[in-house]
């Protein structure tokens, strides 16, 4: 009876966590990626960091290879994060202080818990990379 409860009680609490983003620590189900990404044959050293950084801070949300997830979360390498319109600062103030809805019907993004200038800006120097591999500069 208690595990029951218990259960109950963890799919109400998710229910409401989905109304927004889901956080890094929660898992939402796996979803159909929005893009199809080429991941460069190589990637900078800092990409490299960046890219274990991402998977374990973004990836929950954003998919693999940034790619977005179909009703959880856009995908990073897509026109609309060019650097000339989402500059890399855009990118740490999503980050650490979440944003507000405004291109994708996704929800507002919350704050991602325990990331830090430096961890945002080599997941740039890797999402850049991988926009770079698809045309997007």
């Amino acid at each position: 009876m208690k595990s029951t409860i218990a259960i109950a009680a963890v799919l109400v609490a998710g229910g409401v966590g989905y109304m927004m983003w889901p956080a890094a620590s929660q898992t939402p189900t796996a979803a159909a990626p929005l893009v199809e990404v080429i991941v460069p044959e190589t990637l900078s050293q800092n990409a490299q960091f960046g890219q274990l950084v991402y998977e374990a801070k973004c990836a929950v949300c954003h998919g693999v290879n940034a790619a977005g997830q179909d009703g959880v979360a856009p995908p990073l390498v897509h026109i609309i994060y060019e650097p000339s319109h989402h500059g890399d600062e855009s990118f740490l103030r999503a980050a650490t202080m979440g944003v507000q809805a405004h291109h994708w019907p996704f929800g507002n993004m919350p704050p991602v818990e325990g990331v830090t200038p430096d961890d945002v800006s080599l997941i740039v120097a890797y999402v850049r990379a991988l926009q770079r591999a698809n045309g997007i500069n």
